[in-house]
């Protein structure tokens, strides 16, 4: 007998989206963004998985140097003010072994939306040990974007700025409602 598919949300305390661009042909550049919030459907037990919705604010990025930040708030790379989001959706999940699969989905960047394929870690479940005790799963996730897909060309073609973007995605999710 299958369990019910079940609506999670990613707790915005626990959530890390991060990424990774070379720099100068030298080494890769870290950073992050600090405002994510999402929500997706989940059955663990057939891994099915729908609804998923990752909303990135971006002028929360960050890389611990603020004239660089500010570069990436602008026009040449995130443009936040016109495009204050970036929003990742999917409802494919193919299952690649009993913790592992391929989430497979669209990142709307820039006002262009383009195919991403994340790989995709189901890091485990359980009742949450502190405050209300709700029940709580953890994820990883990887997967590569060519900025320039969006339209992000800034310093790609004398590849001062590497056109290949890395992500690094770590959140805990709620099961709702988070008092079940």
């Amino acid at each position: 007998m299958s369990a019910e598919p079940r609506e999670y949300e990613i707790d915005p305390e626990h959530v890390s989206v991060g990424f990774l661009v070379h720099h100068l042909g030298l080494a890769d550049t870290l950073g992050m963004f600090r405002e994510v919030s999402g929500s997706f459907t989940y059955d663990r037990e057939t891994q099915e998985l729908s609804d998923v919705k990752i909303v990135v604010q971006t002028d929360s990025v960050f890389t611990n140097h603020e004239a660089r930040d500010e570069h990436l708030r602008g026009p040449d790379f995130l443009n936040v003010k016109e495009y204050p989001t970036m929003t990742f959706t999917a409802d494919e999940a193919e299952p690649t072994g009993d913790n592992t699969g391929k989430l497979h989905g669209e990142l709307t960047m820039l006002g262009t939306t383009k195919p991403l394929t994340l790989d995709v870690t189901y890091e485990g479940g359980r009742k949450y040990p502190f405050g209300d005790g709700h029940y709580a799963i953890g994820i990883s996730a990887r997967g590569t974007l060519h900025r320039s897909d969006h339209g992000m060309t800034y310093a790609v073609e004398d590849d001062l700025v590497g056109d290949a973007v890395k992500l690094i995605i770590e959140f805990e999710a709620i099961r709702q409602p988070a008092s079940d």
